[in-house]
């Protein structure tokens, strides 16, 4: 093989190398959550329909990378695994999800759907990482929720009621899994909590 053949040859090779690990990425391990169940018995079965738009969050929490606060002004997030999708939007199916569940709405949605709505449920996710709690942890030993909402009348814009919502839920192990129950427990009471607040807050507009 002469010199020149060899360095072509090798050329090749490096290049095959390069393109089969820019199509083959080491992909992160992918969890999603699931919608949280209404508690409040008390919650109506009402005649009104509702839009959910995907809530606001800061550019730290607006991503599909799971969030870890080490301490109270600082942001990290976990190694090799992510959120099945951006966190505002995961949020925002599993609300419709809790409020499908319920059964007690006649329809609901996101808002990117385009239909009428009686209600917009406007909300913004303030928190939604894993913490810290205890100085000199090796792992984090707490889920931190808090989702602010917001119910708005349409089409008149008003706000007929707002509240803030928060939960948290202690990491029970120290496994990943474990860390992702605590997501999953937290989440579920902080929607579980917010459907039935608006179930009760909405009035519809002809009553």
């Amino acid at each position: 093989m002469n010199g020149r053949f060899r360095a072509a040859w090798c050329a090749a090779i490096l290049l095959g190398v390069a393109a089969c690990s820019t199509l083959n990425p080491t992909a992160p391990k992918l969890y999603t959550l699931t919608p949280g169940a209404v508690t409040d018995t008390a919650a109506p079965k009402v005649d009104w329909q509702l839009l959910v738009e995907a809530p606001a969050a800061a550019a730290g929490i607006d991503t599909p990378r799971i969030a870890l606060a080490r301490t109270p002004t600082s942001l990290d997030y976990f190694a090799d695994v992510s959120w099945a999708d951006r966190a505002p939007s995961m949020v925002q199916g599993l609300i419709v999800q809790s409020f499908e569940d319920s059964g007690r709405i006649v329809s609901v949605g996101r808002d990117t759907v385009g239909l009428r709505s009686d209600f917009v449920l406007k909300s913004e996710l303030r928190d939604f990482q894993a913490e810290y709690a205890t100085p000199g942890a090796t792992s984090p030993d707490r889920v931190h929720v808090r989702l602010s909402a917001k119910l708005v009348a349409m089409p008149r814009r008003t706000i007929e009621a707002g509240e803030t919502f928060e939960a948290t839920v202690a990491v029970r192990g120290r496994d990943f899994t474990d860390v992702i129950a605590a997501f999953d427990a937290a989440l579920g009471q902080v929607t579980g909590a917010m459907v039935g607040w608006a179930l009760r807050s909405g009035v519809h507009p002809a009553s």
